[in-house]
């Protein structure tokens, strides 16, 4: 997966050049709001709420990387659009490089869905390291 192997490049620069690694997890407000909700029997089942639950379980399996490899983290969950959320987030914390993943994929699909990563490029003036995983087409 694509976070994955940005993820192991971030830990490698962060050993690397002693740093701090802060990882963010974004819940995405367009899905959670994209569902009317009436589905759900109570909040524990809803989007939003399995969203900050992945986001809870990665960022805590990330923490106890950190631990193993001797890598101070910092871990946070933001709510918001992943892009802009990203970039405030490298901005607030004066961040030195984003490092990002994303799947290589054809011209023709990223100019129908786009990506999150090649937003966050768009939006930065901070330096950033772009991770490709390809993907079986």
């Amino acid at each position: 997966m694509a976070s994955e192997r940005a993820a192991s490049h971030a830990f490698d620069l962060a050993a690397a050049h002693d740093a701090v690694l802060h990882v963010l997890y974004v819940v995405d407000e367009d899905v959670v709001t994209a569902y009317s909700g009436d589905e759900y029997v109570d909040e524990a089942e809803s989007p939003e709420h399995g969203l900050e639950e992945h986001g809870e379980e990665t960022l805590s399996e990330l923490g106890r990387r950190a631990s193993e490899d001797d890598v101070e983290v910092e871990t946070a969950i933001r709510h918001g659009r992943p892009a802009e959320t990203i970039v405030e987030y490298a901005d607030d914390h004066d961040a030195d490089v984003l490092v990002l993943g994303t799947k290589h994929r054809p011209d023709e699909y990223r100019a129908l869905l786009g990506s999150v990563t090649d937003r966050v490029l768009r939006l930065t003036t901070r330096p950033a390291m772009v991770v490709k995983t390809e993907v079986d087409t």
